[in-house]
């Protein structure tokens, strides 16, 4: 998968932003819908995929491993699966682009499958340790080989039948949980998941509703075990995806920052273990109301009206990071506006994500003037009480590190400064929202691409 050449641009305001504006389908949702099409027996139809360069990457993957998986000219996609089980071997490597949510999940698929398959990545991706996913696949029966550090290139080796296990995760993380789920559906017996705190559940409802045998439960301990009866068979469903909430954080805030602002984004999934960042926006001050709530595709949906709002610095609760933790970045720049004190802590896992996100957006901030301290598991942030940030010399540039979410980010907070903020390379953002530009554009933002 070739990377897509950098483009550097300015991002500010010349005044309100307003309109109204849908952001594209969630990408979990997305992911999860093509892998589990693939494996079901029928077909698939799914509207409102996410059509990133992420997601793109697992059809191709898919395709790769044997199933059918195509788009209509009304941009629905029809996927026609192989069964549990029928897996086929890849006649080249997988090639996952910057897409730790394909790698990892893809991982517990093979890991059950009697085939080898090799994932490889770009420079970022290829960063990114995978051991614990690599781990309890392992003991599940499936042999890896990877590069120093559990890095890609890195291949898997998959045992049939595989071995259930019941495992508990020491760190929460929705994609370790999926990937033993997934590697579960094709292993006799039950496998078992605990997580000591709830991550997202996008693959327990959809597990679900491919016809899988799968029951939560509470344990003693208030834990929440997952177990699945393995060897299943998938039936094929429609699929309605919802809209991003990871991605509408950006308009969300830029409209809570900018003065004079109201933005409604339609059709945003508020499914509860996703919308932290709403959460504490709203304790932070902000005025987001949520608008003709409903169901789409077994997830809660609303439209989300938000309005200028002076924002208060707070002490982020860490039992809400694993509910927004690919929010954080955008998080720590509506802190950077905010009035007083802001104290996020408990987000070790933002080291280990497209980039090291707490001490990127450390160096980021501190070149617009924002008063913060770094911490091995959070920041804090002293807020700017509403002003622009920015200091007098001119526009500072941010190294967003091939990392789109650093690259929104910052594109929000040039919004909200004196002379704009310029990013290194806009590109990464085509992995998770394309037509970001044009959409903040619609509402009013000026972005300037830099003479190449």
């Amino acid at each position: 998968m070739s990377a897509a050449p950098s483009r550097s641009a300015t991002f500010s305001a010349a005044g309100p932003l307003s309109g109204c504006v849908a952001v594209p389908g969630d990408k979990s949702i997305s992911h999860r819908s093509l892998m589990l099409g693939a494996i079901a027996l029928g077909e698939t139809v799914v509207d409102g995929l996410l059509e990133g360069e992420d997601v793109i990457a697992t059809a191709t993957a898919m395709r790769a491993m044997g199933a059918t998986i195509e788009r209509d000219g009304a941009g629905r996609w029809h996927i026609h699966g192989v069964g549990v089980g029928g897996l086929l071997q890849p006649a080249t490597a997988l090639d996952m682009g910057n897409s730790g949510t394909s790698t990892r999940l893809l991982m517990g698929l093979v890991a059950s499958h009697p085939i080898t398959a090799t994932f490889i990545g770009d420079a970022s991706l290829s960063k990114r340790p995978m051991a614990r996913v690599t781990v309890p696949l392992s003991l599940m029966g499936a042999e890896f080989t990877a590069s120093p550090g559990d890095r890609l290139p890195l291949m898997v080796r998959g045992l049939c039948p595989a071995v259930p296990i019941e495992y508990r995760l020491p760190v929460a993380s929705a994609q370790v949980k999926s990937a033993v789920l997934l590697a579960g559906l094709n292993a006799p017996g039950i496998t078992r998941v605990i997580e000591p705190v709830p991550t997202r559940d996008h693959s327990e409802r959809m597990l679900r509703g491919f016809g899988a045998d799968l029951v939560v439960e509470e344990g003693a301990d208030g834990a929440r075990i997952i177990a699945l009866h393995g060897e299943a068979e998938l039936r094929g469903q429609p699929i309605v995806v919802p809209g991003d909430p990871s991605s509408a954080a950006f308009p969300v805030v830029a409209a809570l920052l900018v003065p004079g602002s109201d933005v409604t984004i339609t059709n945003v999934g508020m499914n509860p273990t996703r919308a932290g960042l709403f959460d504490v926006l709203r304790a932070m001050g902000g005025s987001i109301e949520a608008l003709n709530p409903r169901e789409a595709g077994g997830e809660p949906v609303a439209d989300l009206r938000v309005r200028h709002s002076v924002l208060r610095g707070i002490e982020v609760p860490p039992d809400v990071v694993p509910s927004m933790v690919d929010e954080f970045p955008i998080l720590f720049v509506a802190a950077a506006l905010a009035e007083g004190r802001t104290v996020m802590r408990g987000l070790e896992e933002l080291r280990v994500k497209e980039s090291d996100r707490i001490a990127v957006m450390a160096r980021g901030l501190a070149a617009c003037g924002v008063r913060l301290e770094e911490l091995e598991d959070g920041l804090i942030i002293d807020g700017s009480g509403g002003g622009p940030i920015g200091g007098a010399g001119g526009v500072p540039t941010i190294a967003a590190e091939l990392d789109h979410r650093i690259a929104m980010s910052f594109a929000v907070a040039g919004l909200a400064s004196r002379h704009g903020v310029r990013i290194d390379d806009m590109a990464p953002v085509a992995t998770s929202f394309p037509g970001f530009s044009a959409l903040m554009a619609s509402l009013g933002a000026i972005e300037r691409e830099d003479a190449v």
